[in-house]
């Protein structure tokens, strides 16, 4: 992994809008890439492979599985997603930055293999507002909204493991804080080493 590149790691609780936010990040800096996941679900109409996902079998997903190819996987509604190892390397020896918007289960998968990655980890301003958030997606019942906000709860204190905390009141307002986490995070020391000793020679 190039040093001065990052690898950014996104989770958060079921509806703390961090894949509204992550957009938003991503549309405004140019040399950010999300990451493209691997799966075992069939296309939708107008998806792409390569490009929405890596479209492969049941057992293409296993034998990567077996080869320790991925950074994190899981079982999803009787389907497999995974983030391979080798499409986020290669963009970060390219030049590029990778952000990840993960659950909180890849993202502790990834903590586990990638000690220099980035982890933020994006919160709701209060349990009230999260169940709103919640409640607007009008796709559940109360009984499986009380589970999600009790499971959220449960997320929420994995918090403490991450290396950022960003509270997503204001889209915008989280958007700007993840991009100056990136900025800050490019300027350490330890990223930039290749480029100190180059100076030096």
């Amino acid at each position: 992994m190039s040093k001065n590149n990052v690898l950014i790691v996104v989770a958060g609780p079921s509806g703390v809008g961090k894949g509204t936010v992550c957009a938003r990040v991503f549309d405004s800096l140019e040399d950010l890439k999300f990451s493209v996941s691997a799966t075992t679900r069939k296309p939708r109409e107008g998806e792409v492979d390569g490009v929405n996902y890596f479209f492969v079998s049941q057992t293409h997903f296993d034998d990567m599985i077996k080869k320790g190819e991925f950074l994190e996987y899981a079982d999803v509604f009787d389907n497999k997603y995974g983030t391979p190892k080798e499409y986020v390397f290669n963009e970060l020896e390219s030049g590029k930055d990778v952000l990840l918007e993960l659950d909180i289960q890849g993202a502790m998968m990834v903590m586990e293999s990638c000690k220099d990655a980035v982890f933020i980890f994006i919160l709701p301003p209060d349990i009230r507002e999260l169940n709103q958030r919640l409640t607007n997606r009008g796709t559940e019942s109360q009984e499986q909204l009380n589970l999600r906000i009790n499971k959220a709860k449960v997320e929420i204190g994995y918090a403490e493991k991450f290396d950022y905390i960003v509270v997503n009141e204001k889209v915008e307002l989280a958007a700007e804080q993840i991009k100056s986490i990136i900025t800050g995070e490019k300027c350490k020391t330890e990223r930039n080493q290749e480029f100190i000793n180059e100076l030096i020679k």
